[in-house]
């Protein structure tokens, strides 16, 4: 029989409404009963495409003898942590705060009132060496509220006190030389011969690559940084964490050199990843930057966007029960496709062995290494994938995330200004539309679009990725419309989540009745910290807006967050860009000219060439007056010429007014800090 979470819409509920486990989906209805009946609560959680968290509901959740354990002595919650990223935030902060380390899936138990007393990620069904089970857990956990009450309440205390210590205070405001720091102690870690940081497993980081990127484009890299991003980002594109055949790349690989992914494909790695290898080739013009985009955007459309004009969430790792299963070869079925002739030849390029890179099933993960160019193999590889397509396929997450959407927006629209691709961003303007209609109203930004329409308010994280996404949208030559609507949405954050007496960004407008905390911005991780990536989005549209109010709340970041990244550089590296911007002052070219006029465009494509992704590039009719979303000053004296002209200006300081592309040059506006203070 289903359990309540039948009612849900969210994929990841959804699968665990047929358990024997009698699940509350989040809300004050499983709070109640726990107050009612004197239990402790587990707040379980976990997301649609995580690996362990189908192994543990296949090991313990679907188990009638653990679920009556648990429906006996429990109140049971289930929790979408890409639907609940607050909910997900406080309870994992209360496991690290225990175990010094997270992941999913999460599992907490806490008192009737939200408070969090002790936690963990997976646990098997009968205890594996030093790893207890999870049925002695959950007697352990429910004897303990049953004898020792007192030890409980301290143990909450212990772990609420742990994560007030860690909270943002006003600190000195961070420069760019936090940014030359940061970037200094990646290259400490980096892999020379494979790209990316540090050993196995791998993670594509791109919140790190991007940091490099703008320190090398703004003087602030030390030696062979920005080399080091271009060797990642090829070798990625060469390894196994790449889909060969189809394009997108997967969620992170289990070993040092990119061959082994783990399968998943998520929709915020494509759009943080297009985004880097689009600002990598701005930086660099390596031809070989251009095929995994072009890739990667014909995965998304084909798999991934969604009958509105938006693109769904992920797919899942696993297929007919096996990570993976949908994505490797043998030698015997590529030859069955591409016959004696053509499937050898195959193999030898793309690492298909006879002893496969799994010893299980002979079967190999498809790469083609590094040496010389990609082979040129592409009616095989359509064959492939056509033969591939009858294979029964990983399951698609079709609900819709904000921030995730933004995140692609940004990237497929960085890469349309970077490749010159108009018909790349008409598609970016497109899924930008989708949000509009779909997923904002009167009262604001929601943070879900599902089969059921819209639900649950967006984020802080959902505000600044959307507000970055707008900014990415204008500066690739879209629409005037996305850039007011890039300064409403930062008038938002100003409002929603900025905390005037404290200067604090928090990640919700206000706190859940439910959670012991009102939850600020996290750390950097699989995507940007909300509150690096809004006060990069701050400084960007109070640049522009000339709102010197917007410019306040990323000043107000940059202070609060200081000795956070004095402790742990790496933590922000997307709050560091906004750092070196907000010193330096962002970039801003003001075009002026026909939009018809060949010679404007052609200023336009130059600025867009020469200035970082962050920057802006404002291209205006001859005679317009300012809209109101525009700082008047930027058009003061160049609202009327008879020849397109661009005014390149860095921070307070223009240049000489240029009629050609090679007259285009910026002002040489230095960081506070000199170079010599950073070596």
């Amino acid at each position: 029989m289903p359990n309540r979470l039948a009612g849900e819409t969210s994929a990841y509920l959804l699968q665990h409404a047929g358990n024997p486990v009698d699940w509350y989906p989040w809300g004050p209805e499983a709070w109640a009963r726990a107050r009612e009946t004197d239990r402790p609560v587990l707040v379980s959680i976990g997301y649609s495409s995580c690996h362990w968290c189908h192994v543990m509901e296949h090991e313990s959740f679907e188990d009638e003898s653990i679920a009556a354990l648990m429906n006996e002595r429990l109140v049971s919650i289930k929790v979408d942590r890409e639907e609940r990223p607050d909910v997900d935030q406080v309870y994992m902060d209360s496991v690290v705060q225990l175990q010094g380390h997270g992941g999913w899936p999460l599992n907490v138990f806490c008192m009737p009132d939200g408070r969090p007393f002790w936690g963990g990620t997976y646990f098997p069904p009968q205890q594996r060496g030093n790893m207890p089970a999870w049925p002695q857990i959950v007697e352990g956990i429910c004897d303990l509220w049953a004898s020792d009450r007192e030890r409980v309440h301290e143990q909450a205390a212990q772990i609420l006190d742990g994560i007030a210590a860690e909270a943002p205070r006003a600190s000195s405001l961070l420069g760019g030389d936090a940014l030359h720091a940061l970037c200094a102690s990646l290259m400490h870690a980096a892999d020379a011969t494979h790209g990316g940081f540090g050993a196995a497993p791998k993670f594509p980081t791109p919140t790190n690559l991007e940091a490099i990127l703008l320190a090398a484009d703004q003087g602030l890299a030390v030696a062979g940084a920005r080399d080091h991003v271009l060797l990642t980002c090829k070798r990625m594109a060469r390894g196994g964490i790449f889909d060969q055949l189809g394009g997108g790349f997967h969620r992170y690989s289990t070993d040092a050199r990119w061959l082994v992914p783990h399968f998943e494909k998520m929709l915020y790695d494509q759009g943080q990843l297009l985004r880097v290898y689009a600002e990598t080739y701005r930086q660099t013009g390596d031809a070989e930057l251009r095929w995994p985009v072009e890739e990667t955007l014909g995965w998304l459309e084909r798999e991934m966007r969604s009958p509105g004009g938006g693109w769904f969430a992920s797919q899942d790792a696993d297929s007919e029960g096996e990570e993976g299963r949908f994505y490797v070869w043998n030698r015997f079925e590529v030859e069955g496709v591409l016959g004696p002739d053509e499937g050898p030849a195959f193999c030898d390029a793309y690492g298909v062995t006879a002893g496969g890179t799994f010893e299980r099933t002979g079967r190999s993960v498809l790469e083609h290494g590094m040496a010389g160019e990609r082979p040129h193999l592409e009616p095989q590889r359509e064959k492939l994938l056509r033969a591939r397509s009858r294979r029964v396929a990983p399951a698609t997450d079709a609900k819709h995330v904000t921030s995730w959407i933004a995140y692609a927006i940004g990237g497929v629209a960085t890469a349309a200004a970077a490749f010159g691709r108009d018909d790349w961003l008409a598609r970016a303007a497109e899924a930008a539309d989708f949000v509009l209609r779909e997923l904002c109203d009167e009262e604001g930004l929601f943070r879900i679009w599902d089969s059921r329409g819209p639900k649950i308010r967006g984020f802080l994280d959902d505000h600044a990725a959307w507000l970055c996404a707008l900014l990415d949208l204008h500066r690739a030559g879209a629409d005037d419309r996305y850039a007011a609507a890039a300064v409403e949405v930062a008038t938002a954050i100003r409002a929603r989540f900025f905390e005037a007496d404290g200067r604090r960004l928090f990640f919700t407008p206000d706190r859940d009745p439910a959670l012991p905390l009102r939850p600020a911005s996290d750390s950097d991780g699989a995507t940007p910290a909300a509150v690096g990536l809004a006060a990069l989005g701050l400084v960007r549209a109070g640049t522009l807006s000339g709102r010197e109010d917007l410019l306040d709340v990323a000043r107000a970041a940059l202070e609060t967050q200081g000795d956070i990244v004095r402790q742990a550089p790496g933590a922000l590296p997307t709050l560091l860009r906004a750092a070196a911007l907000l010193e330096r002052g962002p970039a801003v070219a003001v075009v002026v000219g026909k939009a018809a006029d060949e010679r404007t465009r052609d200023l336009a494509r130059a600025a867009r060439s020469m200035v970082s992704s962050e920057e802006t590039v404002l291209v205006r009719e001859p005679g317009s007056a300012p809209p109101e979303w525009l700082d008047p000053a930027w058009l003061e004296g160049r609202a009327d010429v008879d020849v397109p002209t661009a005014w390149p200006c860095r921070g307070h300081v223009c240049g000489l007014p240029a009629t050609s592309a090679a007259e285009l040059a910026w002002p040489d506006v230095a960081h506070e800090r000199g170079p010599e203070e950073r070596a």
